[in-house]
């Protein structure tokens, strides 16, 4: 793809690095950009900044937040005593949505897996147990995905806390292999009401 311009062609390549973002669509983009006041652009560009600079991680559950503790964590109104692990903030949103979960979560940043190379040391399970450790929780559910990493992710954190606290899982009406973020609403709010014992 030629460009008239150094200065549009490097903008092009910073767009197409963000995922699912071809180059046509970056050069869309970037055109649509040019068209625009400078205001809206640099409103743009600070918001982008804020996000590196500003935005915080709960220190207690690891969700993104603007201050020490998520808005979720920091509410006495939810139910402390029990905690839903997930992956990520992504399944923490779509949960949210459902408006079914009144408890507080645990966000891993990963599943295990180890053809990727990613181990228990590198997601946030040490910090879940000592959460548990310190707190009055009762009950942790496995809001993973169905799939083989977040079985395993599943399994190794579930036989560490065997006999310790009580362990269940969202149902299985998300389709095998299925992402929570893709789950319809009403299918997700049902998984978290119906969750089942995890059985190891």
């Amino acid at each position: 793809m030629e460009f008239p311009s150094k200065i549009v062609e490097e903008a092009v390549i910073q767009f197409a690095k963000l995922p699912g973002i071809g180059k046509k669509t970056a050069l869309r983009m970037v055109l649509h950009l040019l068209k625009q006041d400078k205001v809206p652009v640099e409103q743009l560009t600070h918001s982008l900044l804020k996000l590196k600079t500003d935005l915080k991680f709960c220190s207690e559950c690891h969700n993104i937040s603007d201050s020490e503790l998520c808005n979720i964590c920091a509410d006495k109104n939810r139910n402390h005593d029990v905690i839903c692990v997930v992956e990520d903030l992504r399944d923490v949103m779509a949960i949210e949505n459902t408006s079914q979960y009144r408890g507080v979560y645990h966000v891993l940043g990963g599943l295990i897996s180890p053809v990727d190379g990613i181990g228990p040391d590198d997601i946030r399970i040490l910090p879940l147990y000592e959460r548990i450790e310190r707190s009055n929780a009762n009950e942790i559910i496995f809001a993973l995905a169905a799939t083989m990493e977040g079985d395993t992710t599943a399994f190794y954190i579930s036989k560490k806390l065997k006999g310790t606290i009580k362990v269940t899982a969202i149902s299985r009406g998300i389709a095998i292999g299925g992402e929570l973020e893709y789950a319809d609403e009403i299918t997700l709010g049902r998984s978290i009401l119906g969750r089942i014992p995890y059985k190891i």
